[in-house]
């Protein structure tokens, strides 16, 4: 009764976050069913500090890059091309966009773009904690999110954002 409570509650959210990162609905299904599967069968592994919602989270996230991970490669594409110097953008999504769009944008990014950018932007890690978790060095991360800042800021143009 309580885990379908849980799932009920929580599986639209987390399922969205699970799109943010898979581009393919059957994925983001696949991670988020995955992710509640681990959930419900490692509670004992939340020890108290910090919300439930937020390790439940982390849960989902970490399914959903697994799942990233073995569908396709994370590729980092212009990497060695980017000075870190080139940071000064100011980039901001309009307010009018719906979810859907947003969504849509994210999907055209190359999988490592889009990864490093949910990870810093939407789910709020820190460099050094992205390049861990992804296996990467922390000016990878970097440039990661600053050539998904352009290209999203080049898809908006495109779009007449």
């Amino acid at each position: 009764m309580a885990q379908k409570w849980l799932y009920e509650r929580y599986s639209p959210l987390f399922f969205s976050v699970c799109r943010r990162y898979l581009s393919s609905r059957e994925d983001a299904e696949e991670a988020l069913v995955s992710g509640f599967y681990k959930i419900f069968s490692q509670i004992e592994a939340y020890n108290g500090t910090g919300s439930f919602e937020g390790w439940m989270r982390r849960v989902v996230v970490n399914e959903a890059l697994m799942l990233l991970r073995k569908k396709q490669p994370l590729l980092f594409p212009g990497d060695e091309i980017l000075s870190l110097h080139e940071q000064h953008d100011s980039f901001s999504v309009e307010a009018a966009m719906s979810a859907a769009d947003i969504l849509e944008l994210l999907a055209k990014l190359p999988s490592g773009y889009r990864t490093v950018f949910n990870l810093f932007v939407l789910e709020g890690y820190k460099h050094h904690e992205i390049a861990d978790i992804l296996g990467i060095s922390i000016n990878t991360s970097k440039s990661q999110l600053i050539l998904a800042k352009e290209k999203l800021k080049n898809l908006l143009k495109n779009k007449g954002y």
